[in-house]
């Protein structure tokens, strides 16, 4: 089992920056692919960023690219996640999720999620 617990969330001005912070725990080789989700309210859930243990590879969704940046501190255990130039389409709660396969993070079928953090943006 792979435990997720996100934070960092809050309520920011559009334009402003927040990171979010999701540390892993127990079976950590179960999470060696990791990626942010967020969902908001009406709205299917949206893949905002996947990277894998390497971090040779890491994806943005068309919305985030340019001003978020997905970083992982593998000695912590923790995924990053820092967002510059909020807009008001980001409110959403964030979601942190883990899976061994990237096939997996993708299909938005990971095994381990967290409980997430809520982000607000306001103008």
């Amino acid at each position: 089992q792979v435990q997720l617990v996100e934070s960092g969330g809050g309520s920011v001005q559009s334009g402003g920056s927040l990171r979010l912070s999701c540390v892993a725990s127990g079976n950590i080789r179960r999470s060696s692919c990791m990626a942010w989700f967020r969902q908001a309210p009406g709205k299917e859930r949206e893949g905002v960023s996947y990277i894998n243990l390497s971090e040779l590879h890491t994806y943005y969704s068309d919305s985030v690219k340019g001003r978020f940046t997905a970083s992982r501190d593998k000695a912590k255990n923790t995924l990053y996640l820092q967002m510059n130039n909020l807009t008001l389409e980001d409110t959403a709660m964030y979601y942190c999720a883990a899976d061994r396969k990237i096939e997996n993070i993708v299909s938005g079928q990971a095994d381990y999620w967290g409980q997430g953090t809520q982000v607000t943006v306001f103008s």
